[in-house]
């Protein structure tokens, strides 16, 4: 453990291999793991909890009720928040627990409001706003941060004008999720798209629904199921649709309504960036249980490995 001759670390509870960098200071209650690095004027007050591997650079404070996972990075003048409604010398009796779970980061001045996740491995941009629980994985950006995309090992979108020429049969996406053509029919009267049951769905459909309506700033989805699969299809405008099998990630904007996704059970899906007049189509294998549903991320890799 280093500490500057010019830091103040009041507390006992810092990790092995962790520096402490001059005139930052560690109140006594804080507590921080092994080989993270604490940059020049950091401030760190009592219920505090940093994990290991985390680098927190200068000119950030972190206040009661943040919880800092391991393997972290948080730009300079990152600035968290513990209070919705502050008032001088009015001190809440309890202050609202903003996590930051494992492998995100933080961009530098980006702003965070208390009492928000922020998901495992997301990336929040310089200078962000973030008002809301950010999904993991996901990139957000601007005030009020918005989704603008999802990290992961194929960080580039697949689009449909990319894959047309060449899709006649599924195209995989990430793990078992794939992308199916339809049955097509294009004359003077207008456009047709369909699909038989039987012989271009994975799976006989119990179930369809239909998402309109959503502001282009939602998330939907944000979940797995245990037995049901799906098939989504942009039956208007388009939609960008984030798939997870636990190993790799991918991404895919569905806007051609002769393109379908089908989406396997134990495949964590999101939606988001939807356009003004999207409508996206799911068509679902079994009748709608909330027991099916696993939206916790955690649980889900836990569930997979």
């Amino acid at each position: 453990m280093l500490i500057h001759q010019s830091a103040i670390c009041e507390s006992t509870m810092v990790g092995n291999g962790t520096s402490v960098w001059a005139f930052a200071h560690v109140l006594p209650g804080a507590v921080i793991g092994i080989d993270c690095n604490i940059c020049d004027h950091v401030f760190i007050e009592n219920d505090v909890v940093v994990g290991n591997r985390v680098t927190i650079k200068s000119g950030v404070q972190l206040w009661d009720g943040l919880r800092i996972a391991d393997d972290v990075f948080i730009g300079p003048n990152a600035t968290f928040t513990n209070d919705k409604n502050p008032r001088s010398k009015q001190r809440p009796q309890t202050f609202l627990v903003t996590v930051v779970e494992s492998g995100a980061s933080i961009g530098a001045n980006a702003t965070i409001l208390p009492g928000i996740t922020i998901g495992q491995g997301a990336m929040v941009g310089a200078g962000a706003v973030v008002t809301h629980n950010v999904p993991p994985y996901a990139i957000v950006t601007g005030n009020p941060a918005r989704i603008s995309g999802y990290t992961g090992h194929t960080p580039d979108e697949v689009t449909m004008p990319s894959i047309l020429p060449s899709l006649e049969i599924s195209q995989i996406v990430v793990g078992k999720a794939t992308l199916h053509p339809l049955t097509q029919a294009v004359d003077m009267r207008g456009n047709l798209a369909a699909m038989e049951f039987a012989s271009q769905c994975p799976f006989v459909p119990m179930r369809l629904f239909m998402v309109h309506g959503v502001p282009s700033k939602s998330v939907r989805g944000e979940h797995a199921h245990f037995t049901c699969h799906q098939f989504l299809i942009a039956a208007s405008g388009s939609v960008a649709v984030a798939i997870d099998d636990g190993k790799n990630r991918g991404s895919v904007v569905l806007d051609d309504p002769t393109i379908g996704l089908y989406i396997p059970p134990l495949t964590w899906g999101s939606q988001y960036r939807f356009s003004n007049d999207a409508v996206l189509l799911v068509l679902a294998s079994h009748e709608y249980s909330d027991a099916d549903y696993i939206r916790d991320y955690r649980k889900y890799l836990e569930i997979i490995s």
